[in-house]
């Protein structure tokens, strides 16, 4: 049995996986709010606190100082490594604590670091600040998304296929957020990017499937149609997600690879979303309207 006799086979129980996995993902961050306040953590750019970046060249152990740093200030502290893009070796450090007492961190880093003030910055947010920047990053999400939804059913002037399409969406951004929780990723001010993205390609699959099975209807049966969309689209994802992987790897920046890592594990989401749960909306809709 090929692949497109198993799915014609298969469909509608497949359609139940990213549904349960939405269903999940719902729970486990209701779980995560009720229990600790947040459905995702927050570095101090939307929470508020400090963050000190360090230039040095002595190779330290993250993990060691931020244990003797967070039993010196008396709370949580992130210490993350710095790489030189061609050596590939650590050219300094970025310490990031809820705390505001900056002379406190300074001189805790003294201890166990020699270096000098032109080679230490530090940014203070306070927790109005970064409740402010939160909100806002939510706010841009809300409107980003209902925007996303205006386009499609005015595109598409169909409920059920429309529906579907953002149904897709939502679940790739839902059950993103909440791997993304689960293994303990921080959100900052510059995710934002990495989710309004998430929101524009995640339908690209949706609304080329779509418009192929609905607007092009003399080119084979309905599963022709879809599986002719199949290709195309886990082209474009596999292409994608080459690219972003040696991109990832590569990187240095701290805040391109939190972006690239939304995107990988959205565009590995969307695979489901997509192919499971959007494509058998839409032959259940093709054979009640009875589209051929």
């Amino acid at each position: 049995m090929g692949v497109k006799d198993f799915y014609q086979k298969h469909y509608k129980k497949l359609f139940w996986i990213p549904i349960l996995l939405i269903v999940l993902s719902l729970l486990f961050l209701g779980v995560k709010y009720a229990s600790t306040g947040e459905i995702i953590k927050r570095d101090v750019s939307l929470k508020g606190g400090i963050s000190a970046n360090l230039i040095t060249k002595e190779k330290i152990n993250a993990d060691e100082l931020k244990i003797f740093l967070s039993s010196r200030l008396k709370t949580d502290v992130e210490v993350r490594t710095l790489v030189d893009f061609a050596t590939r070796e650590q050219s300094g450090l970025i310490i990031e604590t809820s705390s505001l007492d900056s002379d406190g961190l300074k001189e805790a880093l003294k201890e166990k670091i020699n270096y000098s003030d032109e080679d230490f910055s530090i940014e203070e947010v306070g927790p109005s600040l970064g409740e402010a920047f939160f909100k806002q990053m939510i706010t841009a999400m809300f409107i980003a998304f209902l925007l996303m939804i205006i386009v499609v059913f005015i595109t598409f002037r169909t409920f059920a296929p429309s529906l579907a399409i953002v149904l897709a969406a939502f679940g790739d951004i839902v059950i993103t957020l909440a791997i993304l929780s689960m293994f303990g990723f921080e959100l900052s001010i510059t995710s934002i990017a990495g989710f309004l993205l998430v929101v524009g390609y995640s339908i690209d699959t949706d609304v080329l499937l779509t418009t192929r099975v609905l607007k092009r209807k003399g080119e084979g049966s309905v599963m022709d149609r879809v599986f002719g969309s199949f290709k195309t689209g886990i082209t474009m994802v596999s292409t994608t997600l080459i690219a972003l992987l040696v991109a990832y790897f590569v990187s240095t920046s701290i805040v391109l690879k939190s972006i690239f890592l939304i995107i990988i594990v959205a565009l590995i989401v969307d695979l489901f979303t997509t192919w499971f749960m959007n494509t058998a909306i839409l032959i259940r809709y093709c054979n009640k309207k009875g589209i051929i």
